[in-house]
């Protein structure tokens, strides 16, 4: 077996690949950026070389770099975990070339899957059923909306080189097809460096099921079955669970075998994905589902199938690189429960889930009976403006779906994060959608019911009297009362707003504030005192910060007259840039920053007032 692994990644994902290596007893290299040096990974590795930049393009995304430090750490292979460089054919090559063993397929899997339009092609001659649609080299705009018509509205238009959710655009009447054709091939240039689409049907009850496959270089490839990752946002995971719910056994028979046949038409050796879409309607049906694409790489949602298999697919990619045979044979491999994983990221739900970064001032995660925690940082670390803002994926696995379910709330509602946002009460809210808890998930839930789901919660009066109680001194408290509890109605601040709370008891060492954490959400409680921003909205002309970030341009003076809707600054943050605009006509009365600070969340960063007639 390979006895050294560089891992060539950053976060969550490196420290769950170095914690499999270690307990093979494997030496592990990490890299980090400037940003990273502190990082988890970096701590965990037996040794870490320093690669750039902050900025991935600078560091985490320079090959020659990675493949530098294996050979300066005589590390034999390397493991490109998920994103960055794990789908790069000529990285993948160059691994190679340098003498180095690549933890992933063939770098000619990689490219034969890379493009949407070649992958459809290479399914269809391996008897993969594919989505009906068009892809093919004409890409005149006049032929693809021809073949739109042909193939039935709605239908989607997709970038051949896309991911992510980019490069993609779902039509639903001829006449707004050239805008969006256009659109979209703009993007998919811009992105991918290739503006080629393809036509696909767009399926009314779509649900996303994808198949784990493994091969190796002795010929075998198996399935590890399915999972369904339906629950989505703008086409990005939310909430991925295995087995997918309805699925017969017929069904899942047909639907994993489909997914072995893809694996082998490529030679396929390591972990993969065959990603289907399914017309749900009437419920799963193999003469339903098509195939979408192949994710050539470890998914994020692996351990989902971990958990149903009692496999872990990290030592297999190692042994399947180290020129093992698979270690397990199909007829060994079984469903063995149900295990659903939520992705807890840095981003606040209310405010149309803008990211948000700063240091981890608290970070408690929830844990229970078949819980599991796949994290790359830890209470006092920061989220950084520069990479992908996920905190943890959250994981329960149950005997049953609804013991998973009720497994993975539990978690989610126990878990606190402060100052930064999550979208913690968002998941727990998802998992309690009747929708979700009948099993009958599209990928338009969200879409349709996200606004409502994201709206913030209050915190129950009970925790607000706990946490207020810990705020007050003795000498503060009220007297004693006969046959009743000692309670007062005291004045303080949550996050912020002026609170009145009715409480009992009092501290014997009062806190300057305390954090209330009820729900999944963290709320900030503190003793009133009066500030000039007490209560600040834009409703009365304060101009908050979104989020935390860096004020990069300020488009106006204290004093100027603005309009409604006037850009007044720019702020950047998680390689975002945020306008912030004039709530109404008025006078700049008060600007509070600069060019280049930084500042917090709800930081006041300029005030209107409005003109009198």
């Amino acid at each position: 077996m390979i006895q050294s692994i560089l891992v060539a990644n950053r976060g969550e994902i490196a420290c769950r690949i170095i914690r499999t290596a270690r307990r093979l007893g494997l030496r592990t290299v990490a890299v980090y950026s400037e940003a990273d040096a502190q990082a988890m990974h970096v701590a965990q590795a037996d040794q870490a070389v320093a690669i750039g930049p902050a900025a991935a393009r600078e560091s985490y995304l320079v090959g020659e770099k990675i493949i530098a430090a294996a050979l300066e750490t005589g590390a034999q292979a390397i493991h490109p975990g998920y994103g960055f460089l794990s789908e790069n054919a000529a990285f993948a090559q160059a691994v190679l070339d340098a003498g180095l063993v690549w933890i992933g397929p063939p770098p000619a899997a990689i490219s034969a899957m890379g493009l949407k339009d070649a992958a459809k092609a290479l399914m269809q001659q391996a008897g993969v059923p594919t989505t009906p649609g068009y892809l093919g080299e004409n890409q005149d705009a006049e032929f693809l909306a021809a073949e739109a018509a042909r193939v039935g509205y709605p239908v989607l238009i997709k970038a051949v080189a896309g991911g992510g959710g980019k490069g993609m655009r779902l039509v639903e009447q001829p006449q707004d097809f050239a805008d969006a054709l256009a659109s979209c091939q703009r993007e998919a240039a811009a992105s991918f460096g290739n503006a080629h689409v393809l036509i696909e049907k767009y399926i009314l009850s779509p649900r996303h099921i994808e198949v784990q496959v493994f091969g190796d270089a002795h010929g075998n490839v198996v399935h590890l079955f399915e999972r369904d990752c339906s629950l989505q946002r703008r086409h990005q995971k939310v909430i991925e669970e295995a087995p997918a719910p309805g699925m017969d056994e017929a069904t899942r028979a047909a639907v994993c075998q489909a997914a072995v046949r893809a694996a082998q038409a490529v030679g396929y050796q390591g972990a993969g994905t065959i990603e289907f879409i399914a017309d749900g309607s009437e419920g799963l049906r193999a003469d339903r589902i098509w195939f979408m694409e192949m994710n050539t790489r470890l998914q994020v949602e692996h351990p989902v199938t971990e958990a149903i298999t009692g496999q872990d697919l990290v030592e297999w990619q190692i042994r399947v690189a180290s020129g093992e045979p698979l270690p397990r044979r199909q007829d060994e491999l079984t469903i063995q429960g149900w295990a659903m994983e939520a992705r807890l990221y840095a981003e606040d739900p209310a405010k149309g889930f803008l990211p948000s970064i700063g240091r981890l001032e608290h970070l408690h995660f929830g844990m229970g009976e078949g819980g599991r925690i796949d994290t790359g940082v830890a209470q006092g670390d920061t989220i950084s403006p520069f990479y992908d803002p996920m905190v943890a994926k959250v994981i329960a696995h149950g005997p049953s779906r609804e013991d998973a379910r009720q497994r993975l709330a539990e978690m989610l509602d126990e878990t606190a994060v402060w100052p930064v946002r999550t979208n913690a009460a968002f998941l727990a809210r998802l998992l309690h959608h009747p929708q979700f808890v009948a099993g009958a998930v599209d990928t338009g839930l969200i879409g349709r019911d996200g606004a409502a789901l994201a709206e913030p919660l209050a915190p129950s009066a009970a925790a607000l009297a706990k946490a207020a109680a810990r705020l007050v001194a003795p000498s503060l408290a009220p007297g004693l009362r006969l046959n009743a509890a000692p309670v007062r109605t005291g004045h303080f601040l949550l996050d912020g707003a002026p609170i009145e709370i009715a409480f009992a008891g009092a501290a014997t060492a009062p806190a300057p504030f305390t954090l209330v954490c009820e729900h999944g959400q963290v709320w900030r409680l503190e003793p009133w005192h009066h500030k000039p921003t007490d209560g600040a909205t834009a409703g009365d002309g304060a101009i908050l910060a979104p989020m935390p970030g860096r004020v990069i341009a300020v488009s106006v003076a204290q004093g100027d007259t603005v309009t409604k809707g006037q850009k007044l600054l720019t702020l950047e943050a998680m390689k975002m840039e945020h306008t912030l605009v004039a709530p109404f006509d008025g006078v700049v009365d008060a600007l509070e920053t600069q060019a280049g600070a930084q500042v917090q969340v709800d930081a006041l960063l300029a005030r209107i007032t409005q003109q009198d007639d």
